[in-house]
């Protein structure tokens, strides 16, 4: 039977823990600011994962009060505050957190190398410019594979010839 149901105490304990915890976190959330939940990069996603972790072992867990979970929420929500603010100021941390882009495809030709280091495939590539509305390689300039592992593409210069100038890569 305790597979199904154990008591109604536990039900409306998890209710209460769930409303308040959750009234809590939108609260940490609006005064950390908007780039407390961004998935710019596998930390952010990592900060997310680890929050959303967090508030739903203090709803379940009868081991965990609601002044330890929110506690727990507090450090997180801090912590990834702290580390945007240090890697807007400090080139070293901000080589630590965050990850180049990379261009995997340029003018015609898939960039090998960078693939292999990004463990990217040539069907990937193509996927993600199907996805972005070209019908094939042809109508694409570059393909660069972003921090936060999503695909951006250049379409093709319209003048024959041009040198694409993509901020932020060499080709």
């Amino acid at each position: 039977m305790g597979w199904f149901f154990n008591t109604w105490s536990d039900i409306v304990r998890v209710l209460v823990l769930g409303i308040a915890g959750y009234i809590a976190l939108i609260f940490f959330l609006r005064v950390s600011g908007k780039r407390t939940l961004s998935k710019l990069n596998a930390f952010d996603f990592v900060i997310t994962v680890a929050l959303g972790s967090t508030f739903g072992s203090f709803i379940l867990s009868k081991d965990i009060s609601l002044s330890e979970g929110l506690t727990g929420l507090a450090v997180l929500i801090w912590l990834q505050h702290m580390i945007s603010w240090l890697t807007v100021r400090s080139d070293f941390i901000k080589g630590v957190v965050r990850g180049e882009p990379t261009l995997v495809y340029y003018n015609g030709e898939y960039l090998k190398d960078a693939m292999k280091r990004s463990r990217v495939v040539e069907s990937e590539i193509e996927q993600s410019v199907r996805n972005e509305g070209h019908a094939n390689l042809e109508d694409v300039g570059a393909v660069i594979l972003e921090t936060d592992g999503s695909f951006s593409i250049i379409g093709r210069s319209e003048k024959e010839g041009k040198e694409l100038n993509i901020a932020g890569l060499k080709a």
